[in-house]
């Protein structure tokens, strides 16, 4: 491969090396980063480069993945406030920021709904999170395997080991999701018409401020958090209960416009201000299942917007 036409070569491959990255990190914007680590590391070892030996691309995710082993040593766990702390049952507990935890966040996979669907499982955000719980080499091990489905041979070489400790921490991997109770395939998922039909009709709700119409659409024991504040609820009751409480704050006036997020449906949450305007409030990603909406991931991190391809404001 020239220099001259480096960038035109890899160009292609910059999205599906932003999703193994994050997959690895759990940060869209450490992802980011090491993409382009990535490509730096490739364009000084370009002489090295052996067309016969590995395709292109097999040869970047070997890069990409080493960059992400070396940015997570000392590295501290993503996590969920369900992973850090017990649910809450008062709807009125105190909502504490802590933007000192280095908290999981969403993946946009909006504008390209062909990768958002071959990418939904192995992008969910529950098996994100769950994936923080491994060492980084049984990380790695599991997305090269279970993901891209790389041989074991392959693994080895692109880890410098053998293919029996390969496949030894991919055995162990795999427990360790049983462990915490996440499969890629676990979720009893209604066909992609009812499930945008219920957060439709979840979206409505919320919009005209119906708290009894909107506890409808949700599961008997549906899950809401919101990092970055560590604090969570579980069941129909204490979710409707704290949406009274944030109409109660906020006002009754919200515009929500829908996105995807880790090959998931989701919404870009709006309040309105005295300007008159909507702003950025949440971002909100749903799991839906045959039984309603299970959980609700709420993101206060108004950066986010941006990043999705989110108006800054809406009239």
């Amino acid at each position: 491969m020239d220099r001259d036409d480096f960038d035109q070569q890899v160009a292609p491959y910059r999205r599906e090396l932003l999703a193994h990255c994050y997959r690895m990190l759990g940060s869209v914007h450490d992802a980011e980063d090491l993409v382009q680590e990535t490509f730096l590391r490739a364009w000084r070892a370009i002489d090295t480069y052996d067309a016969g030996r590995a395709s292109l691309r097999t040869w970047l995710y070997r890069i990409a993945t080493n960059a992400c082993l070396t940015a997570l040593k000392g590295r501290a766990r993503r996590a969920l406030p369900s992973g850090l702390v017990a649910a809450t049952t008062d709807a009125q507990a105190p909502i504490e920021l802590a933007l000192d935890v280095p908290w999981l966040q969403p993946f946009p996979t909006d504008d390209d709904p062909a990768a958002a669907v071959a990418a939904k499982g192995s992008l969910r955000l529950a098996l994100v999170a769950a994936m923080q719980y491994l060492p980084a080499r049984q990380r790695a091990v599991l997305v090269l395997r279970d993901v891209l489905d790389w041989s074991a041979a392959d693994v080895a070489e692109a880890l410098e080991t053998t293919p029996a400790s390969v496949n030894s921490a991919l055995q162990r991997a795999r427990a360790r999701l049983a462990e915490v109770d996440v499969t890629e395939d676990d979720v009893d998922e209604p066909t992609d018409r009812e499930i945008r039909a219920v957060v439709d009709d979840y979206v409505r709700a919320f919009e005209a401020a119906d708290v009894q119409e909107l506890s409808r659409l949700l599961a008997e024991r549906v899950v809401l958090e919101m990092p970055p504040a560590p604090l969570w609820f579980v069941g129909r009751e204490a979710y409707g209960a704290f949406i009274e409480r944030v109409y109660a704050m906020r006002g009754p006036a919200w515009r929500m416009v829908p996105t995807t997020a880790n090959g998931q449906p989701a919404v870009g949450a709006y309040v309105r201000t005295d300007d008159g305007r909507y702003h950025p409030h949440t971002l909100q990603v749903f799991t839906v299942a045959k039984a309603g909406i299970t959980h609700n991931i709420t993101f206060f991190d108004q950066g986010l917007f941006e990043y999705f391809g989110l108006p800054s404001h809406l009239e």
